[in-house]
């Protein structure tokens, strides 16, 4: 039976031939995982030598890293903001570029200790509003999304990161179900023209939710709905922030001013694109 280390280079070298960029890193975290161990025991423990479960175990991981299923599904969790994030498979896998939206709407947020109102569309895993309200200690907040099983997700990773008691889950097409009016809109919705999606990476296109990816045939039909919501839901000097794709900014922009909005700010992501548009009621 091999060891711990022995596993380990197996396994980074069949994801290295098999051309994944990150090999290195897939193969350290789908052993970890595999194996229930931290990284403190593989370093103590290398030459352990895996029970024949966990060889078993580690090779339908590798099988389905193989067939392109991101690390994290397979793993069933993600970190966001610096906080853990259960995934399902009506759940996006969080991104690193999505934290440019919570940076912005906190950045523009006058007062983070105010008893502001939160409300997410397409709300996930949760993990911007779960952030958000990690960071704002006296909000309250709504993950609004049209999947069930998204809903269960979210609700779960609020109650794991201990801002459960201050968040309620609705099922609803966008605001539908929802009435009253929030200091804070935001919202990663889908944004990829119907058309784009056969040509999507396979991680993306056969493992992501397609209700998550689809944005309509331009890609804008969420954003009109959520703009045009706006008008009843934000509050006198409410924000809405929404996270885009690298090539809609001009458009928001315009969609912006068709609904009597304001553009504070355009942010970019790590890469440099445009990745949220921040605006307010005129």
């Amino acid at each position: 039976m091999k060891t711990r280390a022995e596993a380990l280079r197996e396994l980074r070298r069949t994801l290295t031939e098999a051309g994944f960029e990150t090999a290195a890193l897939d193969a350290r975290l789908l052993l970890l995982e595999a194996l229930g161990i931290s990284a403190t025991d593989l370093i103590t423990g290398p030459d352990v030598s895996l029970t024949p479960e966990q060889s078993e175990i580690l090779s339908a991981f590798l099988q389905r890293r193989l067939n392109h299923e991101p690390v994290a599904r397979i793993i069933g969790e993600r970190e966001f903001w610096g906080l853990p994030f259960r995934l399902s498979p009506e759940t996006l896998v969080p991104r690193p570029d999505t934290e440019t939206l919570v940076e912005t709407a906190l950045d523009l947020l006058p007062d983070r200790q105010a008893p502001l109102r939160v409300v997410d569309f397409g709300t996930g895993s949760g993990c911007i509003l779960v952030a958000l309200l990690h960071e704002l200690p006296n909000a309250t907040g709504l993950g609004v999304d049209l999947s069930f099983g998204a809903l269960v997700t979210a609700r779960a990773n609020a109650r794991d990161n201990r801002v459960g008691n201050r968040c309620h889950f609705a099922l609803s097409r966008w605001a539908d179900a929802v009435s009253g009016q929030f200091d804070l809109i935001v919202s990663n919705p889908p944004y990829i023209a119907s058309e784009i999606i056969p040509t999507l990476d396979d991680e993306v296109r056969e493992h992501d939710p397609r209700l998550a990816l689809d944005g309509g045939p331009d890609g804008l039909e969420p954003y009109r709905i959520l703009l045009t919501e706006a008008e009843r839901l934000l509050a006198p000097g409410g924000l809405l922030a929404v996270e885009i794709g690298y090539d809609q900014a001009e458009n928001l922009t315009s969609l912006a001013k068709v609904h009597s909005l304001e553009v504070l700010k355009i942010a970019h992501d790590l890469s440099g694109n445009p990745r949220c548009v921040a605006m307010k009621r005129l």
